[in-house]
C-alpha cells in the first residue's frame, strides 16, 4: 500500500547532491537542529496518515524566524523541495515527506511570545500546542477556542495549514475565524507579515488565503490569535436515539429552528460502544445514535436553550436525555468524544474520512453511507462535528490484507464524492494533503483548479514546498 499512491518523481540532481546539502545545512543550523542519520529520519517518514511514508533526506529543526528564512533561502538556491510539519498529526498526509525532500519540523519554536489580555490576543510560535494557549490564560478566565480531537498534540502552525476546527466551532469558528495575523517566510526567504493585533487589515485577505494552504504559501513561523472570554456556565447533555437518521434529523432541525449550541457531536452505535469502552463515560449503551449537545450562558439561558433542543429532539423519537450534573461528568463526557480517534485504533485499523455536508442532507449522508460500508463489506464507526455537517466516519480495516486495504480506500472515495454530491465539499479540517488529492477533480473544474493552481505558483513558481499534496499530479504546470 505504500506505493499505492505516487508521488513525484525525485529530483536526481538534488539526491545526488545529498551530502553537499547536509554538511550546508550543518553551517545553518546547530547540531541539534539538523537530523540526516537514516535510523533517526524514521519517525518523520510518515504522520497520523500512516498508510504511506518516505524517508527524507534529511530534517531541519530551527528555533527561530531567522533560522527558518536561512533554511529557506538555501533550498530555494539550489532546487530542494521543503516540507513543513508540526506535530506530524496530519490524518490526510500532509507532512509526508519525499526522498529528494528537506522536512522542516517547527516544534522547537513552541514558545509564547505575548499575551495581551487588554486586546484579548496572543503571540504565539507555530510549534505551540493548541491546548497550551488555553491553558496558559485559563487563570485569567479566557481560552482558544478552536479545539480539535489532537488538540494536546497538534500545533498551532499545523491548524494554520489546515484551518482546524473542532467540536467547538459551530458556535466559534474554525481557525480561520480565530487567527488575526501571521510571521511568515517566503520560499526564497522572504520574511512577511500578514494581519495583526487588529480585528481587520488593510488591504487584500492574504491572512484568508494562507489560512487553509496546507503549507504551499510559505512557512508560518508566529501566529496572532483571539483569545475569548470564558462562558458563565456550560453544560453537556446526552440525547439518545434509536437510530442515526433520527439523530441526523434532530440537529438540522436545532441549527433550523435558529438555536447555536456551542457543539453538537454525533456518535453512531459502534463508535458510543468503543469511546464507552475506552472512557466509561456513562454513554447510553442501549441507543443506535447518541448526540452530545453542549450549551453555555448563565443558568437561565442553559435551561431556556435546552427546554427548546428537548422538544426538538422528542419529534424526532429521542430515548434518553441525560444532563450533566458535575464538571467530572462533563470532561469524561468530553474525554469519550475525543478520544474516539484513539479508541477506535485500539480495536482495528482505520481510515478517518472528513467530510462535509449541508446540514439537511446529514440523514442521506449517514443513510448512504452505510450503504457504501455495506457494498465493500466492512464496518464503520461515525463520529463528527454534526452541528456543521464536518462527517469523519472511521473505516476499520486490516490493514495487513492488502484486498482489505484497497475495499478500504475505495469506500473511503465514494463517501467524499458522497458528500461532494450532496453539496458539501471534500474536507471540512484535516485538509486535502495526499489522502484526497486525486478527488479534487471531482469537486473542481480544470478551470477551478487551474485559478487554485495560478495562486499557489503566485508564492512558489518552482512547486518547491509540499510538492505532491493538494493538487492532481497530471495536468500541473511545469514546474
Amino acid at each position: 500500500m505504500s506505493d499505492a499512491i505516487p508521488f513525484l518523481k525525485p529530483r536526481a540532481d538534488v539526491l545526488a547532491r545529498r551530502a553537499q546539502i547536509v554538511a550546508d545545512l550543518t553551517d545553518l543550523l546547530p547540531p541539534e537542529s539538523l537530523v540526516h542519520e537514516a535510523r533517526e529520519l524514521v519517525p518523520f517518514e510518515t504522520d497520523a496518515f500512516v498508510s504511506y511514508r518516505r524517508l527524507p533526506l534529511a530534517v531541519a529543526l530551527p528555533r527561530s524566524t531567522a533560522e527558518v528564512s536561512a533554511v529557506m533561502r538555501y533550498c530555494h538556491r539550489y532546487g530542494i523541495p521543503v516540507v513543513p510539519r508540526g506535530a506530524g498529526t496530519s490524518l490526510s498526509g500532509g507532512a509526508i515527506p519525499q526522498e529528494d525532500a528537506v522536512v522542516l519540523g517547527l516544534s522547537k519554536m513552541n514558545h509564547i511570545l505575548e499575551i495581551d489580555l487588554p486586546n484579548r490576543v496572543a503571540v504565539v510560535q507555530a510549534g505551540v500546542t493548541n491546548l497550551n494557549i488555553s491553558e496558559s490564560v485559563s487563570a485569567d478566565g479566557f481560552f482558544y477556542a478552536p479545539d480539535p480531537s489532537s488538540q494536546l498534540a497538534c500545533t498551532i502552525g499545523g491548524n494554520i495549514g489546515m484551518n482546524s476546527g473542532g467540536a467547538h466551532c459551530l458556535k466559534y469558528g474554525v481557525t480561520t475565524n480565530n487567527l488575526l495575523g501571521v510571521r511568515m517566510v517566503l520560499v526564497d526567504g522572504t520574511v512577511i507579515e500578514l494581519g495583526g493585533k487588529a480585528l481587520d487589515a488593510a488591504g487584500y485577505d492574504l491572512l484568508g488565503l494562507v489560512c487553509g494552504h496546507e503549507g504551499q504559501l510559505g512557512i508560518v513561523t508566529e501566529a496572532t490569535v483571539r483569545l475569548i472570554a470564558k462562558p458563565e456556565g456550560a453544560r453537556p447533555v446526552l440525547f439518545g436515539f434509536e437510530a442515526s437518521e433520527e439523530a441526523g434529523a434532530c440537529v438540522a432541525d436545532v441549527i433550523a429552528a435558529g438555536i447555536i449550541p456551542v457543539a453538537i457531536e454525533f456518535m453512531d452505535k459502534p463508535a458510543i460502544e468503543i469511546c464507552e469502552a475506552f472512557a466509561h463515560a456513562g454513554y447510553p449503551l442501549d441507543v443506535g445514535a447518541l448526540l452530545i449537545v453542549e450549551v453555555e450562558g448563565s443558568e437561565a439561558e442553559m435551561d431556556a436553550s435546552l427546554k427548546d433542543i428537548v422538544e426538538i429532539a422528542r419529534r424526532h423519537g429521542v430515548k434518553t436525555v441525560r444532563e450533566c450534573q458535575s464538571a467530572t461528568e462533563a470532561a469524561l463526557i468530553w474525554k469519550g468524544r475525543k478520544s474516539a480517534f484513539g479508541a477506535t485504533g485500539r480495536i482495528a485499523d482505520y481510515i478517518c474520512m472528513d467530510g462535509t455536508v449541508p446540514l439537511s442532507q446529514l440523514s442521506h449522508v449517514l443513510k448512504r453511507t452505510a450503504e457504501i460500508i455495506d457494498h465493500y463489506g466492512l464496518r464503520v464507526a461515525n463520529v463528527f462535528h454534526a452541528g456543521d455537517g464536518n462527517m469523519h466516519p472511521l473505516i476499520l480495516f486490516n490493514a495487513n490484507d492488502p484486498e482489505d486495504a484497497a475495499r478500504a480506500e475505495a469506500a473511503g472515495n465514494d463517501i467524499l464524492k458522497l458528500c461532494v454530491d450532496a453539496g458539501g465539499c471534500l474536507t471540512g479540517e484535516h485538509g486535502v494533503g495526499i489522502e484526497k488529492r486525486d478527488l479534487m477533480r471531482h469537486q473542481y473544474s480544470e478551470t477551478d483548479l487551474a485559478q487554485q493552481m495560478a495562486a499557489r505558483a503566485a508564492f512558489d513558481p518552482g512547486w518547491l514546498l509540499n510538492p505532491s499534496k493538494v493538487f492532481p499530479l497530471e495536468g500541473r504546470p511545469a514546474a
